[in-house]
């Protein structure tokens, strides 16, 4: 199987949703508290007419470069991916009883 084989493929239903899926990609990841950063997981690729969500390891192997990813990155990649998330706002700003 090719790494491309491998990549979790994704559908869209228009070219907004690219711009969606990928601002949310920024907002997902690891947090160092200590340096006060996101360390983004995830990506969202368009490759030879598809669309792919792919963790940044998988993107040093595309461009050739070595990379250790593992089973945990592979899990955290699909737990991302996974359409079962039901998003529930909190608070809904400007909504009347």
């Amino acid at each position: 199987m090719s790494l491309l084989e491998s990549l979790v493929e994704v559908s869209l239903d228009d070219q907004e949703d690219f711009l969606k899926i990928r601002e949310t990609l920024t907002r997902i990841g690891v947090a160092s508290k200590k340096d006060r950063k996101l360390y983004q997981s995830c990506h969202i690729l368009h490759k030879q007419g598809k669309y792919y969500i792919v963790h940044f390891k998988e993107l040093f192997k595309l461009d050739g470069k070595s990379s250790d990813f593992s089973e945990n990155d592979r899990a955290r990649r699909n737990t991302i991916v996974k359409n079962e998330w039901e998003l529930v706002p909190k608070y809904n700003i400007g909504r009347k009883r």
